[in-house]
């Protein structure tokens, strides 16, 4: 087995939960092998890199076995090497509510004491 769908590839290790989700995504244009648009049977083989968009985050993973088959999630994380950067941790953002009109003195001091700590 030298290679397989990218479709099949996708669900057999679990990045997407059904073969219709990632034949989808093809289909959407989230999903990319070694940098090129991919349509749901694209050949995958080992060494490519494959780039989809699940959610809000894309996954960038590294073939390293070719499998048709679903299996387990233990066993489905050995076929890829992740190389998803990581994301840094998003900082909080005061907010007001819309339409609480001017904020009072005693906001503006919390609102700076806020700003202040953070950096």
């Amino acid at each position: 087995m030298e290679s397989t769908r990218v479709d099949r590839w996708l669900w057999a290790v679990r990045l997407t939960k059904s073969r219709t989700d990632a034949a989808g995504a093809c289909r959407g244009g989230h999903v990319r092998v070694n940098d090129r648009p991919a349509k749901a049977a694209t050949g995958v083989s080992v060494g490519d890199e494959v780039r989809v968009r699940v959610g809000d985050t894309v996954r960038i993973v590294e073939v390293v076995r070719v499998i048709q088959k679903r299996v387990g999630a233990a066993e489905a994380v050995t076929c890829f090497i992740d190389r998803t950067p990581v994301r840094a941790p998003e900082v909080p953002v005061a907010r007001r509510d819309r339409g609480a009109g001017r904020p009072t003195k005693r906001d503006r001091r919390v609102l700076d004491r806020f700003r202040t700590s953070r950096q």
